[in-house]
């Protein structure tokens, strides 16, 4: 039985696909969704606590105060792109020793998400996690949202050789490991620099900030240290799911 939905969601819909069709998605057959604060909200909080993982790690590693650690954590982050490739430059970190800490969290504050579930089902074409984070995580956050078997493979920062978004290298490896032609690509990232390439290189890009009260939302706006999303953004959306049931609409 089909459900007739009230007025005030059929206008959001009906938005969604006009903000769809400005910048089209009907030649789209390949759909590579960013993990952390893009496939989950980020008032789940579950990236928080990977956030407090890392500043832990490196304050048990370095032996200094947590305070410290944060600091050094956010110059890794600004300087390499993540704080794994920092301590791993700069300290000759074990990557598998750090993603195996930093990834140990709690994934049940995560609940199924069936109308997320629904829209990348009626995708067309493949669809690809590619993450700076581990397999194990995300393999461990697809599956409490329920979609897990709706992807066809998950592209970790192992696979890129440790080379994270934004650097060009990273989206090079995965297009070429799974023979992904950018221009019939759509990227959808929560961090607008991760899709400055992508862009560049021809995929649709949407970028997913935060539902309004949602924390970091400045953060995730920025680009490149803009303030505001630049040229390289085609479409910006605080409700995943909604976006995507318009795709059905627009993407066949």
């Amino acid at each position: 039985m089909n459900r007739v939905p009230d007025p005030q969601s059929f206008a959001v819909l009906k938005e969604h696909v006009r903000q769809a069709e400005e910048k089209g998605f009907d030649h789209v057959d390949t759909w590579v969704f960013d993990l952390d604060n893009t496939l989950y909200p980020a008032s789940s909080r579950l990236f928080d606590q990977i956030d407090a993982k890392i500043t832990a790690y490196i304050a048990n590693r370095q032996g200094i105060d947590g305070l410290s650690a944060r600091a050094l954590q956010k110059y890794y982050y600004r300087r390499y792109g993540t704080t794994l490739k920092g301590l791993m430059s700069e300290d000759w970190l074990d990557p598998d020793d750090f993603l195996a800490f930093v990834h140990d969290i709690d994934h049940s504050v995560l609940a199924p998400a069936p109308a997320l579930a629904e829209g990348i089902a009626r995708l067309p074409g493949r669809r690809f996690v590619l993450t700076n984070g581990s397999r194990r995580h995300a393999e461990s956050t697809i599956a409490r949202l329920g979609v897990a078997h709706l992807f066809d493979d998950v592209f970790d920062i192992a696979a890129s050789g440790f080379v994270p978004k934004p650097e060009a290298a990273a989206y090079d490896l995965f297009l070429k490991l799974h023979g992904v032609a950018p221009a019939r690509a759509a990227m959808f990232e929560d961090l607008g620099k991760n899709l400055v390439v992508p862009h560049a290189l021809g995929m649709r890009t949407v970028l997913v900030v935060p539902a309004e009260g949602e924390p970091d939302a400045l953060d995730r706006l920025t680009a490149l240290d803009d303030a505001s999303p630049a040229a390289h953004v085609d479409h910006m959306t605080d409700d995943l799911a909604g976006f995507l049931a318009a795709l059905a609409i627009v993407a066949r």
